[in-house]
């Protein structure tokens, strides 16, 4: 019953990773990768309040495993990475390091704590 759950919540996370990247790719035209650093940042505060609310096991690998899994991407964001540094956008690149993982640490730390106050 898990992996199902996990599949489903998968079937919506990857889609709408997809529409998120192009939406904001075409209205984005530099070298940094706005679009996974927003799928990322999304799936951070989602997982964060997720978390938070101290969600059961089912509705944890739904929503959480399933969606959060495929709507993020950190082998993306890692490709994305080096991919600037071998076109010597060095800036960028620890620019991209350091704003998404710092970003997403605090996304999931504000939720977490946002819905834990909400939920106490």
């Amino acid at each position: 019953m898990t992996a199902v759950l996990v599949f489903l919540g998968a079937m919506v996370g990857a889609p709408l990773r997809y529409l998120i990247d192009r939406a904001v790719l075409s209205r984005h035209d530099g070298v940094f990768p706005w679009g996974t650093f927003l799928v990322n940042l999304t799936g951070c505060l989602v997982l964060g309040g997720l978390t938070g609310a101290a969600l059961g096991t089912p509705a944890l690998a739904l929503l959480g495993t399933g969606f959060c899994g495929a709507l993020t991407t950190y082998s993306t964001f890692g490709y994305e990475t080096v991919r600037l540094a071998e076109e010597r956008s060095y800036l960028y690149a620890a620019l991209n390091v350091v704003v998404s993982v710092v970003s997403g640490l605090g996304a999931t730390l504000l939720a977490y704590t946002t819905v834990q106050a909400l939920c106490a």
